[in-house]
């Protein structure tokens, strides 16, 4: 009985974290979005770094090891992945060189040569 209570419990704290997470981030505007997912990842890293330190002190088999292994492989592909994203977005705001000075210059000295 005591299982069925703890697992009832659980879900519904995952519940309720997923919606209060989907509420708080559907209300956040585009302009922080680029930094707080840069944020995100910083604290993923940190809970890589523990799945990495509780595979070395994991010694109650096979099974559980290779499940944490699993996770540990996809929160590195989500690091590497949001960071990537990131970049791309920031590389959004970068200003962008003018194609008209570039043009006049360079067909200014075709024609002086």
């Amino acid at each position: 009985m005591i299982l069925a209570s703890t697992l009832t419990t659980n879900l519904a704290i995952l519940v309720l974290a997923g919606f209060i997470g989907f509420v708080v981030i559907s209300k956040v505007p585009n302009t922080l979005h680029t930094p707080l997912m840069s944020g995100t990842n910083a604290i993923h890293g940190i809970v890589l770094l523990g799945g990495l330190l509780i595979v070395g002190l994991a010694g109650n088999g096979t099974f559980n090891e290779v499940i944490l292994v699993i996770a540990i492989a996809f929160g590195t592909i989500n690091i590497v992945g949001g960071f990537l994203v990131t970049d791309r977005m920031l590389e959004m705001f970068k200003s962008k060189p003018e194609r008209g000075k570039d043009d006049s210059d360079s067909a200014g000295k075709e024609k002086g040569s």
